[in-house]
């Protein structure tokens, strides 16, 4: 191929349809019209000799072809980054893109009084959440592409952490619970009908695991993908879920629930902010971990 007939900015308009498999996703990652990122497309299939994206029923899948070129492209443009990345990060001009991964109930604490500072500082600074996957599955190439891990103690390859704040696991039940405050007894937990929390990634909720090395098994009547469908299905039933602390405070009001201790206590729960190594030295990743050790510090002087 001669380098002097490739335009460079289709190198990155097939990064976004490799990542997204979808034009009109891939339009919105590039802040491109759809009718830009279809031409776009097709100037690529001409250029490698292949479809790339082909319709299958209602949705777009990637050729074989195309799928091989994902993990070389996404390594190859890190490197071509990296050539112009600049000295200083100036947030109030910046349209940077940053993608981070948390749990919900990291969206529910942290993004709030996060999103308040970047609006205020970085108008133009876009953040995109998605959901948090555990390390067994948190493959090399989808790391390439996030900026940012909230997640408990877990190593995540080629990252580094920092603490945010620490949390606690309480019982969540609904105002007027027919056992209410009798659930800090171990019958009346043990009798309870319990909602577990099985995030993508894992086997068992991570309580089921603690629980059991104390020679304990929990009724498990429903098992939700997260914490806030917990509190919800609690807040309308007489189901219970062990959840953390913070999270319960933060929807007490609003779904009317309340904590109550349970008669085992798992100790605390140590929240953190992972961030590539490869990032450890980018303006942009260092104020925005700055942000959000800022966000994590503030909650953690709030009483549990």
């Amino acid at each position: 191929m001669n380098l002097h007939l490739l335009d460079l900015n289709l190198l990155t308009a097939l990064d976004a349809l490799l990542r997204e498999a979808s034009v009109s996703r891939a339009a919105m990652r590039l802040r491109l019209s759809q009718p830009a990122a279809s031409h776009a497309l097709q100037r690529l299939r001409d250029l490698i000799g292949d479809p790339l994206l082909v319709r299958s029923g209602a949705r777009m899948e990637l050729t074989p072809r195309a799928q091989a070129l994902r993990a070389p492209l996404a390594q190859a443009l890190d490197q071509v980054r990296a050539l112009f990345v600049p000295d200083a990060f100036d947030a109030i001009s910046s349209d940077r893109y940053f993608r981070l991964m948390m749990p919900d109930l990291a969206v529910e604490l942290l993004m709030p009084p996060l999103m308040e500072k970047i609006t205020r500082v970085a108008p133009h600074v876009t953040i995109d959440v998605v959901p948090w996957r555990g390390p067994a599955i948190f493959t090399a190439e989808f790391a390439r592409t996030i900026d940012l891990v909230i997640s408990i103690g877990d190593a995540f390859k080629g990252f580094h952490r920092q603490r945010l704040y620490v949390d606690s696991d309480a019982l969540a039940v609904r105002r007027g619970h027919p056992v209410g405050a009798r659930l800090k007894k171990r019958e009346a937990f043990l009798a309870a009908r319990h909602v577990a929390v099985v995030i993508r990634g894992q086997n068992e909720d991570l309580i089921d695991g603690w629980l059991r090395s104390k020679g304990i098994e929990r009724r498990i009547a429903l098992v939700v993908p997260g914490y806030i469908e917990a509190l919800h299905v609690t807040a309308r039933t007489d189901l219970v879920a062990f959840v953390p602390r913070r999270l319960i405070a933060a929807l007490a009001s609003q779904l009317s629930l309340l904590a109550v201790t349970p008669p085992l206590d798992p100790g605390i729960d140590e929240q953190y902010m992972f961030y590539p190594t490869r990032a450890q030295m980018d303006p942009g990743s260092i104020w925005l971990r700055q942000l959000m050790l800022e966000t994590g510090r503030e909650l953690d002087r709030r009483k549990m």
